[in-house]
């Protein structure tokens, strides 16, 4: 993570933490715990899932920062494809408290207009409130507005359109608007689910319609064509590592300091990129004089697993310091 993202994500944690001054620990766990359970429902909500303020600031203090560390790793995914390209203009499709927002200001220091769309108020007054902490012009600027999300939604055209953890919410009719209009409204669009063969299946689905809405593929994978993973066996996601707060280790239970946030994506844009020639797909494994990198390349080699050892020189450094969710091989500087 670069200065400023760092920055930023210890900027969010810090407002976070004063969202839960005066709310009892017990109330905000209760709070957590009932909200995890509704978003774990597996029937398509039409309401909101954040009821009051109560409610708003135990679940963002417990999920923003996770939602946050992913929505950037994704965004970085988009940066590195397109290196010269920065968004002037965001909008946050079901942004809630605006991790997204916060998440597009670490990748590129900010766009210079931002709109984050809820259809839950208490979590746009409250996401303001924390934007307003922020030492970002950018983030204190930022619109805030109460939409329906579904069918009949109405975009205002933006550089980046981003909606995240928000399609496994919608019905599929819904969703299949949402990603629509997403790609008509957006030169860049990206979409951000869990990291669940579910979550999978949801990015997999509205990959192939950005792509029939005749976007390019700049992140995670190295072509356009069909995803070389069988259904069922195996699904696409990636891992951000989180710091973990007293309510996450509270309601979690555990004493690690951090935990990882499994999540799928896409980006894909309407502007030309230059997607990874391959991307590490699995946690690389590590052995003594060998490295063990599961990859998905090219179309025409879909998923490959490469041995890199000490005879490979300086690829085999690389490989030892290789994280999952990096192009492979890495880009050579200068």
């Amino acid at each position: 993570m670069n200065h400023s993202a760092t920055t930023t994500a210890e900027t969010l944690r810090s407002a976070l933490a004063g969202l839960l001054e005066g709310l009892p620990q017990k109330q905000a766990t209760a709070a957590v715990e009932r909200l995890i359970a509704n978003y774990r429902g597996t029937i398509p909500t039409n309401t909101p899932v954040l009821r009051n303020r109560s409610d708003v600031a135990a679940y963002a203090a417990y999920r923003m920062p996770a939602t946050f560390e992913a929505v950037r790793s994704a965004l970085d995914g988009l940066a590195e494809a397109a290196p010269d390209w920065s968004p002037a203009s965001h909008v946050d499709v079901g942004g809630g408290t605006g991790a997204a927002a916060w998440a597009a200001d670490a990748t590129w220091g900010g766009p210079r207009e931002t709109v984050v769309l809820d259809w839950a108020d208490p979590a746009l007054v409250l996401g303001k409130e924390l934007a307003a902490a922020s030492s970002s012009p950018a983030l204190r600027a930022a619109e805030w507005r109460q939409s329906v999300i579904g069918a009949g939604l109405t975009l205002p055209e933006a550089d980046l359109v981003t909606v995240s953890y928000v399609l496994g919410e919608l019905t599929p009719d819904a969703r299949r608007a949402v990603v629509a209009e997403a790609a008509r409204a957006g030169q860049a669009v990206v979409l951000i689910e869990p990291g669940t063969p579910e979550g999978y299946l949801r990015i997999r689905e509205a990959r192939d319609q950005l792509i029939e809405a005749g976007l390019r593929v700049a992140a995670p994978c190295p072509h356009d064509g069909t995803c070389p993973i069988e259904v069922g066996k195996d699904w696409c996601h990636f891992s951000a590592r989180v710091s973990r707060s007293s309510l996450h280790r509270q309601v979690k239970g555990g004493s690690l300091p951090y935990e990882d946030e499994k999540f799928s994506y896409v980006a894909a844009s309407r502007f030309p990129v230059e997607p990874a020639a391959a991307r590490i797909t699995r946690r690389p494994q590590i052995r003594k004089g060998l490295v063990l990198l599961e990859l998905c390349g090219p179309e025409a080699d879909g998923q490959t697993k490469v041995n890199v050892t000490k005879r490979h020189g300086d690829l085999y450094k690389a490989a030892r310091d290789a994280e999952w969710g990096q192009e492979w091989p890495p880009p050579q500087e200068g």
